[in-house]
């Protein structure tokens, strides 16, 4: 039985917590980091990008899919969940930013999920690592 696949990259900016955590729960600013469109869906139902904002990728020639967020705690958390449009399977992300000792923000940043072919999970996994190594630095600095 194959196991889930997970993504787990770090990334310190000089930025404080709230500085990061503005640019990465603003949807549109996404698609730089992930080399994708994003298109807002849905603002959040407290706040325009808290619990309940929907945004959606498309990736190069890939079918579109929707993020949702689960759960925003104000510089220094943000949980999704892919809500619709996507053959993997239980996908959620966890962003969590710390505060470093000189005034910057370490980004913590994991993402689950499984897929219904043997191995896709694990091809699609360091596809997402690369482009997320790649892609945060383009955030903020």
């Amino acid at each position: 039985m194959p196991t889930p696949q997970r993504v787990h990259v770090t990334h310190t900016y000089r930025s404080d917590p709230a500085t990061v955590f503005e640019a990465l729960s603003e949807h549109e600013n996404l698609g730089r980091v992930m080399g994708a469109k994003v298109t807002r869906v849905r603002d959040g139902d407290a706040s325009r990008n808290g619990v309940g904002s929907t945004r959606r990728l498309k990736i190069g020639p890939l079918p579109a899919f929707e993020e949702t967020v689960t759960a925003a705690e104000p510089n220094s958390l943000i949980e999704y969940t892919i809500s619709k449009g996507t053959p993997m399977k239980g996908h959620w992300g966890v962003q969590r930013m710390t505060p470093t000792a000189d005034g910057g923000t370490e980004l913590d940043y994991r993402i689950g999920f499984d897929a219904p072919a043997p191995g896709m999970a694990a091809v699609v996994g360091k596809v997402i690592t690369a482009q997320l190594s790649r892609g945060l630095s383009k955030l903020v600095d």
